[in-house]
């Protein structure tokens, strides 16, 4: 699984990789994450407010810091899909 934070490198950015990180870590997941730091790549994910979380290249929160057991439902609901 591909865990892509999109955002510039902000205090918010930060704190979302945690999160996912903890969240991914917690479910026991075989995990890549990958920081998209460049604004045209974050845009390319149709993406306009930071951060975001993206797993394996699809937007699945924007805006906003979801805390490790809200990205724990995301990260459950994408292995199921």
């Amino acid at each position: 699984m591909r865990i892509q934070i999109l955002g510039t490198g902000c205090a918010k950015c930060k704190q979302l990789t945690e999160h996912a990180e903890t969240a991914a870590r917690s479910l026991g997941l075989d995990y890549q994450l990958e920081k998209v730091t460049d604004i045209k790549d974050i845009m390319r994910f149709g993406v306009m407010a930071t951060p975001a979380l993206a797993i394996d290249g699809k937007v699945k929160l924007v805006g906003r810091v979801a805390t490790p057991a809200e990205i724990q439902t995301i990260l459950t609901t994408s292995i199921s899909s």
